[in-house]
């Protein structure tokens, strides 16, 4: 009685105090609704949807190289995702969504209540699909204590909105394309990309039912970090569809059993595969497209825009070398450290390394700073847990900045490259070790000096300008008065002997540098640059005799490009590597038609004749000389051609490989040029650089779908060469010559660089 005579007493004032609730409600709704809490898309807006999509790089059989992304993000089309995905997302996310308009209301009334009455932030739920597309699209902002409720309103206007622009299946598909899961990946095809190597449509049931059940919480539900917990997770997702009719007891009985198998694969800037190429091809996609926005009045992104870039990359043929160049340096660097032991330069070399560290960036940072000398060093001796690189993963470890620029001094670097000679298209492209903590690139950036690479272009000038092939050379050495003494040495005892004489193709396979040196005074140093620059190297050469050694400085690039000359009939290739671009709606914005034609254009760097001669000789080194190697210790059968290099002090390992369709440069070294190897026997290049090489070929060799390469001849030598080739490797001198020389004596007379005659 009390309550109800309360009731008639305040009757009035409790209708306007209702009242007045309910418009501060309807008040409040309509803040939200017409945006004074943040912007709510129109129907037209919604209707145009301009998803930010990663731009791909793709290989020349179509395989996804890498990314360029803000966010990761690749949208598919709905004939993409299979049933069973749909079926896990609806049972696990939204049971009824075939049934409302966007908002489920039972749902929505629970968390609100939650929320405004029992102030639980985490109260989570009550949102249907539409609206967890509406949160994707449009994420939320903070807003303070009454931030859950206006985000729950303002989702719930824009879900009703979708629901009349796009159909069921279109929200789906919306939402599947912009949903974020783990490891900063969005969408479900780059999930599937990253977790299982696998397109959306070739996903399993438990493969689909384990990206979806990550929705819930994607760091905690990580089937990378936490397996357990993710099949645990899954599942409840498949026990969902069990219970919803999407899945039979004995298939879910089975499924529930099955462990979760990922294949991770990488597409961040750091790994991945082919990282410093993709980086090359990024550098070049920001030019091209200020320049294409500039010409078209456009204003596409390269990291928002999803556009394919097609290269001319080989994707097996790129993993299976970099397979390769792994598997020989982690043992190459063992045998480096232990072949130094206690007395490593980066250990005891005190200057060196002081000159290494005030190159590092944070000696200059703290510089900038204005602290003293004593006082950075100070701070770069302090012990802190970095990440260092080894060939064993990554290592956690409590050191100092200055142990840290230490141990990256004596890590050996790799640069590697083969190329299509006949129309420059570039299949594999490594510029180091490791991008993340070697973003230098060996294969354009870094010059170093070649070593006996170089001796072939020396030796194709010298038959260029019409010296006999058959031509005999003394193996003496000889002291060069007009260069201050200089005396060309050989690199072992066993280029040594008395009164021999060697053809030129025996001393070039055998990379024997007395005899170098004089081939280069019969072809002349202007002759021999001037060649160089013809077969397309661009570096300034040196104008001094030991440029038959290999003193010139060039980067691995322009060495493939040399060597293209000796097989695309004496024309250098120019390298290629993008084939088409092409935008988010497969409109073809770039194509390069050159890509499939040869240069045939281009006036040939030598003679027919030249070619096939040096070719011959280079095919001899891997037969019989510095590179027999490759078919003794590796087995080779395939067809070869090449050359080894070392440089002084053992600074610079080298070895070029020809088969009949591709030139292959490869560069190992340290990126500190003050550090070499210890001993010639183990930093030559037939021995440091050579098996990268041997190694590739061999599992190139097993993979079938690459005997295009593989299995390749060279086109037939003519006659004419076979036969100007035809002469003993070597001669003796004759009787008198012998009876009146001292073999232990030296020779001594003047350097005389000949002129071309042409």
């Amino acid at each position: 009685m009390r309550i109800k005579n309360f009731i008639n007493k305040h009757k009035k004032v409790i209708l306007i105090s209702i009242a007045g609730f309910c418009c501060l409600l309807f008040m409040f709704y309509g803040s939200i609704y017409f945006g004074l809490w943040g912007h709510i898309p129109s129907k037209d807006e919604l209707s145009n949807l301009d998803l930010e999509q990663a731009t791909e790089i793709l290989s020349q059989d179509g395989e996804l190289l890498g990314k360029l992304y803000i966010n990761d993000r690749q949208p598919i089309p709905f004939d993409s995702i299979p049933q069973h995905l749909i079926d896990a997302l609806v049972a696990t996310e939204d049971a009824r969504f075939y049934e409302h308009n966007g908002v489920d209301v039972r749902s929505l009334f629970r968390v609100l209540i939650k929320s405004i009455l029992l102030q639980d932030d985490s109260s989570g739920g009550g949102s249907t699909i539409s609206q967890q597309l509406a949160k994707n699209l449009f994420p939320r902002k903070n807003l303070g204590s009454l931030g859950i409720v206006v985000h729950k309103i303002r989702e719930t206007i824009i879900a009703k909105r979708l629901e009349k622009v796009y159909s069921k299946n279109e929200i789906l598909l919306h939402y599947l394309n912009t949903v974020p899961f783990s490891d900063n990946t969005f969408g479900i095809e780059s999930a599937a990309k990253h977790f299982f190597n696998s397109s959306t449509s070739e996903l399993t049931t438990s493969q689909g039912a384990t990206l979806i059940g990550s929705l819930k919480a994607t760091y905690y539900y990580n089937p990378k970090l936490f397996p357990q917990r993710s099949m645990q997770r899954r599942n409840v997702v498949l026990s969902q569809m069990k219970n919803y009719g999407y899945l039979d007891k004995g298939v879910y009985d089975t499924l529930a059993k099955d462990s979760i198998t990922l294949d991770i694969q990488q597409y961040s800037y750091n790994d991945g595969l082919a990282p410093y190429f993709r980086e090359h091809v990024r550098l070049y996609l920001k030019n091209w497209l200020r320049d294409y926005n500039q010409n078209k009045d456009s204003t596409i992104n390269v990291y928002t825009d999803g556009l394919k870039i097609h290269t001319t990359i080989n994707y097996q043929m790129q993993k299976l070398a970099e397979q390769a160049m792994k598997e020989h340096l982690g043992t190459l660097q063992e045998q480096f450290e232990e072949s130094y032991g206690e007395s490593a330069p980066w250990l005891i070399n005190q200057a060196l390394i002081e000159e290494e560290v005030k190159k590092s960036p944070a000696y200059k940072n703290l510089i900038k700073q204005g602290l003293s000398e004593v006082a950075v060093m100070d701070s770069l001796n302090k012990k802190k847990e970095i990440e260092l690189f080894s060939w064993k993963g990554e290592q956690k470890k409590n050191v100092s900045s200055i142990d840290s620029i230490q141990h990256y001094m004596k890590l050996l670097n790799c640069g590697f490259v083969a190329l299509n000679p006949a129309d420059g298209a570039l299949k594999v492209w490594i510029g180091g070790i490791d991008y993340k903590h070697f973003k230098y690139d060996h294969v354009i950036q870094s010059k170093r000096q070649v070593g006996s690479t170089f001796k072939p272009i020396v030796y194709t000038t010298a038959i260029e300008n019409g010296l006999d092939p058959c031509t005999y050379f003394s193996l003496q050495e000889v002291e060069y008065k007009n260069l201050k003494g200089w005396t060309p040495k050989n690199a072992s005892d066993k280029e040594q002997g008395d009164y021999l004489n060697y053809s030129m193709e025996y001393a070039l396979s055998r990379s024997i540098n007395t005899i170098a040196v004089k081939v280069l005074e019969e072809a002349g140093i202007q002759n021999t640059i001037l060649q160089a620059q013809k077969m397309g190297i661009s570096s300034t050469l040196p104008e001094v005799p030991s440029l038959a050694l290999g003193t010139a400085e060039l980067t691995v690039m322009e060495l493939a490009i040399a060597y293209s000359t000796y097989l695309n009939h004496g024309i250098p290739a120019t390298p290629k590597f993008i084939t088409k671009i092409e935008d988010d709606n497969g409109d073809i914005l770039f194509e390069n038609k050159t890509i499939e034609q040869d240069d045939t254009e281009k006036e040939p760097a030598i003679s027919e004749t030249t070619r096939e001669v040096v070719l011959e000789m280079m095919k001899t080194t891997i037969n019989e000389g510095t590179a027999q190697r490759l078919r003794s210790t590796f087995g080779l059968k395939n067809e070869l051609a090449g050359k080894t290099g070392t440089t002084q002090n053992n600074k610079d390992a080298w070895f070029v490989g020809l088969t009949p369709n591709l030139v292959s440069v490869t560069w190992v070294g340290l990126n500190n040029h003050q550090i070499g190897f210890k001993s010639t026997g183990m930093g030559q290049g037939a021995n440091a650089a050579l098996p990268i090489f041997g190694r590739w070929m061999q599992k190139m060799n097993k993979a079938t779908e690459l005997g295009t390469y593989t299995k390749a001849r060279f086109e037939p030598t003519s006659k004419e060469v076979l036969e100007s080739l035809d002469c003993n490797p070597e001669k003796r001198d004759g009787f008198f010559k012998r009876l009146f020389s001292n073999p232990d004596k030296t020779k001594s007379r003047k350097f005389k660089s000949k002129t071309s005659s042409k």
